[in-house]
């Protein structure tokens, strides 16, 4: 992204936020997604996303390369936002009295159309990772930023960014791991974990 695009988005001019939406809320939405596991957070994300950009749009540097370390931090420290506020609204509504429930047929759909052994495990895996360590993963593995841009993103050192996702391959290599003498799955384990490179712009 040139400086002067930099330039513009800093002084507030709209058709150049315009471009910045175009440009990568693809990859903000991607990035939301693997860190929330849900759809509809993730959409959530992208909108309250670019909402901070606009309002923090002076802490744009006017020199530099792609926006999307910056926008992709921007996004990790919205989903953290979004993620206690659901862990607040859920344990309000667990204080709630229950209701008797109503089966939910979209969710049998999604379940016939997913793998859902694999899904299974991967998110099982994902879920003990450190929060800390989802970030540095979904940030470098996921979305192709390198060890300085994610450090960046996270407002982090670029050491900190090499142990937290050396620690979580090794764990993520551990967690995939079936249970042996017990029914493994066929085929390869990892497919939901490889690198999908979206590309620094």
């Amino acid at each position: 992204m040139d400086t002067n695009l930099r330039t513009r988005i800093r002084a507030g001019d709209h058709d150049a936020f315009g471009e910045l939406f175009d440009a990568y809320a693809r990859s903000v939405y991607n990035h939301a997604y693997r860190l929330t596991g849900d759809w509809a957070v993730a959409e959530d994300v992208v909108s309250l996303t670019f909402l901070d950009a606009w309002r923090l749009r002076e802490r744009l540097d006017t020199e530099g390369g792609s926006v999307r370390p910056w926008l992709l931090g921007i996004a990790t420290n919205v989903t953290r936002t979004t993620r206690r506020a659901a862990r607040r609204h859920a344990a309000a509504m667990a204080r709630l009295p229950r209701e008797e429930a109503v089966r939910d047929f979209a969710e049998e759909v999604a379940g016939r159309l997913d793998d859902a052994a694999q899904l299974a495990a991967v998110r099982t895996a994902l879920a003990r990772l450190r929060r800390a360590e989802r970030e540095v993963l979904a940030l470098c593995v996921w979305s192709g930023l390198d060890y300085a841009a994610a450090a960046q993103a996270l407002g982090v050192p670029v050491g900190t960014v090499r142990s937290r996702l050396s620690r979580a391959r090794a764990k993520l290599a551990k967690h995939m791991e079936p249970p042996s003498g017990r029914g493994q799955l066929k085929g390869d384990r990892t497919t939901a974990v490889r690198p999908i490179r979206e590309g620094n712009r």
